[in-house]
C-alpha cells in the first residue's frame, strides 16, 4: 500500500471510528464502570491493523545545535541534553508519544519499563 493511500485508509478508519463512537453515545446512555469489550456494535473491524509494523523508538532527550557545533564534535565530547538525570524516556511510535518509561535491563539485554501511558484520546489528538 502506497504511502498516500496508507494515510487516507487511516484518515478514513479515523472517521469511521468517530462516527461510530458519536452514534453509540447517542443511542446509549454510558454507565459509570462500563468495560470496552461490554459494549456491543458501532466500532470497525481493526483487525486489518494489527499486523502493521511500527517503529518504536525511546527519546532520552535532545539538543539544539548549530551545523558548525555539530560539524565540530570529535571522539569523547559531551553534548548536554535538555533533560536531568534520572527523568523519564519519551515512548515515541512512528514519531508519535505514546508513553514515557525507564530503562531497565533484562538478561543483558536494554528494555524499557513504562510507567506512563498516554491516554488514547491524548494520542488521537496528536495524530491530528
Amino acid at each position: 500500500m502506497k504511502e498516500d493511500e496508507f494515510f487516507q485508509e487511516r484518515q478514513r478508519l479515523k472517521e469511521q471510528i468517530l462516527s461510530a463512537r458519536e452514534q453509540h453515545a447517542k443511542d446509549t446512555p454510558r454507565q459509570s464502570g462500563q468495560r470496552l469489550s461490554q459494549r456491543d456494535g458501532g466500532t470497525p473491524d481493526l483487525g486489518r491493523l494489527m499486523d502493521i509494523p511500527v517503529r518504536l523508538s525511546l527519546e532520552v532527550g535532545g539538543a539544539e545545535l548549530a551545523i558548525r557545533d555539530i560539524l565540530a564534535l570529535q571522539q569523547g565530547e559531551v553534548v548536554e541534553l535538555d533533560r536531568e538525570a534520572g527523568e523519564a524516556l519519551d515512548v515515541l511510535v512512528n514519531g508519535k508519544l505514546i508513553a514515557r518509561g525507564e530503562v531497565v535491563v533484562v538478561d543483558d539485554r536494554l528494555g524499557v519499563r513504562l510507567t506512563e501511558v498516554i491516554s488514547p484520546s491524548e494520542r488521537l489528538q496528536s495524530m491530528n
